[in-house]
């Protein structure tokens, strides 16, 4: 059996792994969607946290789409995989193109999951990035460059199932990772879940705006 039965599952297991978080006055909960999204909610709610997003879009190489050029990030940020790019000669109008594709997508999502609210203030705060899992990390190393250039105080990245080697890679470039299991072979993220469907955009706003709502009332 998969050791989460589905997304809300795995971030009330990931949940216990950083119980010592718990009414921290300096913590927010970002999550990279959509996956990350009910993860992260259930993480957010154990902690008494506020919960937000950070969004990453992969650059795929047109005409091999599942093939990571690199990604773009929240704030403009950027971050290219020059060994690809070098290797297979890469032009640089392909990858403005992509880039600028994919900045539309994020734009569009950040103000369909935010509903007109600001983005967080993360400057002299601690954040931990969630998602549903690491396989390669190039996602989530995007989400970190471009949180880093918001000066918060600490970066800590959680996730519930990732790739050994991913994993430990990660202890160098945050100042803390928790991934839940790290079974070997790893095959997936999606492995590891009974259910790995996909999370809607009317799920992700659903969450965000419980999770807003809640900690208000806390308030």
């Amino acid at each position: 059996m998969a050791p989460f039965r589905n997304r809300r599952d795995a971030g009330e297991k990931l949940a216990q792994k950083l119980s010592a978080y718990v009414n921290r006055p300096d913590l927010t909960v970002l999550a990279l969607p959509r996956g990350g999204v009910p993860v992260a909610y259930e993480v957010a709610l154990s902690l008494n946290a506020p919960l937000d997003i950070f969004i990453v879009r992969k650059l795929g190489l047109p005409g091999r789409e599942e093939l990571a050029i690199g990604a773009i990030a929240s704030g403009g940020v950027r971050v290219l995989n020059k060994d690809i790019i070098r290797m297979l000669s890469i032009p640089d109008e392909v990858i403005n193109f992509v880039a600028r594709r994919e900045a539309q997508e994020l734009e569009r999502r950040e103000k369909l999951y935010r509903g007109g609210r600001a983005a967080p203030e993360t400057r002299d705060r601690t954040v931990i990035l969630i998602d549903d899992g690491l396989a390669t990390g190039a996602s989530m190393r995007a989400a970190v460059v471009g949180l880093r250039a918001q000066h918060p105080a600490q970066i800590m990245v959680a996730v519930p199932a990732a790739a050994a080697e991913t994993c430990d890679a990660f202890q160098d470039e945050v100042d803390e990772i928790v991934c839940a299991v790290t079974p070997e072979p790893f095959y997936g993220v999606g492995h590891w879940y009974e259910d790995f469907s996909q999370t809607t955009d009317e799920e992700v706003r659903n969450l965000l705006q419980e999770a807003n709502h809640r900690l208000l009332s806390n308030t």
